[in-house]
């Protein structure tokens, strides 16, 4: 059944900057009634909380910092939705001096931190028949070799994803995962796709789309949709499939 933005309160990670902003946006315009924008500084969230008025409430909120995932979450009486949009890049191969931080510095939070969110908020989604959407990537498919440990940190919090569907399912939760290609974002920009990167808006259409409707999977930009053209057998007779399953 589908989800209906209007009237909900909706928690974004990394909602002060590209496709974390752009869902914010998207959310208000689909009429929200409230969105926590965790932050790891909410001043700088000033004249956003302002213009809202009074409908964004900044959140100081660390996906590295577990005390921080659970004070927001002891302080918000509701909770409809949570997008868990944070997440980190290092350039690294695994030839790469910097390999191993790399790699640990991207599991904790792009892993580690996804573990965080979903153990402090699924108690709440329950409670509301929620929604809990992880901004993953098509590197969650399909590893780049320049972004070795980045692709790596992806597969498997796309695979901890798959995980959260089957356990969350039978409580009434919702759990959506999202593959964008290259989005034009300072994470895009860093990497060098600026040439070929999409608008993060792309991301925020598809996500509306898919809490409107069933799906699990969202492949919302030019390549993620030619991704998801070769993946989508696998996806639903597998992936979806196994997480039906009793």
């Amino acid at each position: 059944m589908g989800f209906d933005v209007a009237g909900k309160t909706v928690l974004i990670t990394g909602a002060n900057r590209g496709i974390g902003k752009s869902f914010l946006d998207h959310m208000l315009k689909a009429g929200a009634e409230k969105v926590y924008a965790g932050v790891r500084n909410p001043d700088a969230m000033t004249d956003v909380v302002e213009a809202s008025g009074g409908k964004v409430i900044a959140v100081q909120l660390d996906l590295a910092n577990a005390d921080t995932i659970n004070s927001v979450a002891g302080s918000i009486d509701r909770i409809d939705l949570v997008i868990n949009n944070a997440g980190v890049l290092k350039v690294a191969t695994p030839f790469s001096d910097d390999v191993f931080d790399s790699l640990d510095y991207e599991m904790d939070i792009n892993v580690k931190g996804l573990i965080r969110m979903a153990r402090a908020f699924a108690p709440q989604l329950e409670k509301t028949s929620g929604v809990f959407v992880q901004l993953n990537s098509v590197a969650s498919l399909r590893n780049f070799a320049d972004f070795a440990t980045y692709c790596a940190s992806k597969a498997a919090a796309y695979s901890i994803t798959q995980a959260l569907r089957d356990l969350l399912q039978p409580k009434g939760v919702r759990v959506i995962s999202v593959h964008p290609g290259p989005i034009m974002t300072d994470m895009g920009k860093s990497a060098g796709l600026e040439e070929v990167a999409e608008s993060p808006a792309v991301v925020s259409e598809a996500l509306l789309a898919a809490l409107a409707s069933d799906d699990f999977h969202v492949f919302p930009d030019t390549m993620a949709k030619n991704f998801w053209q070769a993946y989508k057998t696998f996806a639903k007779g597998v992936v979806e499939s196994g997480a039906s399953e009793g």
